[in-house]
């Protein structure tokens, strides 16, 4: 974890939370606008009720984060607690959040180095399954031969499919926690350093955005 990245997200978490009280609302305009809604619209215009309905929603967000943050960082320290914070995280962020919870409090998200751009050779695709024939068939009688699938083949032992919906986050957590002698759900800084692994071994069918995976796409566990 970055010392110098947490301690710059916990200061703009601060501001944005000293911000948001500087602007609350007066516990008089909230009284009025949870008495009676309609009369405040009626007597001082929809203004009056806009503006403490979108301070609540703003104080909402920023404290949704503020959970997300700290369950965050929960969830990479000691063990017991990482345990109870990993499943919390999980219901609270989507996949995408998370990440970018991981990298506002400094947990690296790339640990290896990673191709920097794309594969300048033909990219690695799944072939259709090769007949091989023997013996001294007559080639002209083409409608004896059986045609070939023009499906991919099966993926090997151990690799990944991409279906629509994947990322790299969801595979790699996926991975760990299938792993012989896993406890409990990986906490983010595992998931990181599998997903720069993943990526690693896969760069030259993922390319230079890791982010982007098409479905169909086979991927080889690190």
């Amino acid at each position: 974890m970055s010392v110098q990245r947490w301690a710059t997200t916990t200061l703009v978490v601060l501001a944005a939370g000293a911000g948001l009280r500087a602007l609350a609302p007066d516990p008089a305009a909230w009284a009025a606008v949870l008495a009676d809604p309609q009369r405040v619209v009626d007597t001082a215009g929809p203004d009056a009720l806009l503006v403490p309905v979108v301070w609540a929603l703003a104080a909402a967000c920023w404290a949704w984060g503020v959970l997300g943050l700290v369950l965050t960082v929960a969830s990479s320290g000691p063990p017991p607690l990482a345990r109870v914070a990993a499943p919390l995280l999980r219901l609270l962020l989507p996949a995408t959040l998370r990440r970018a919870a991981a990298l506002a409090v400094g947990l690296s998200l790339a640990t290896a180095p990673v191709v920097a751009a794309a594969p300048t050779g033909p990219a690695l695709a799944v072939t259709a399954a090769q007949q091989v024939t023997t013996g001294t068939a007559d080639r002209g009688l083409a409608g004896d031969l059986a045609p070939v699938p023009d499906w991919p083949a099966p993926a090997p032992a151990g690799a990944h499919v991409v279906v629509r919906g994947d990322c790299l986050w969801d595979i790699a957590a996926t991975w760990l926690a299938a792993r012989p002698g896993a406890a409990g759900a990986p906490g983010p800084a595992a998931v990181a350093d599998a997903v720069a692994a993943w990526w690693q071994v896969n760069a030259a069918v993922i390319g230079p955005d890791p982010d982007l995976l098409l479905p169909g796409q086979v991927l080889r566990a690190p």
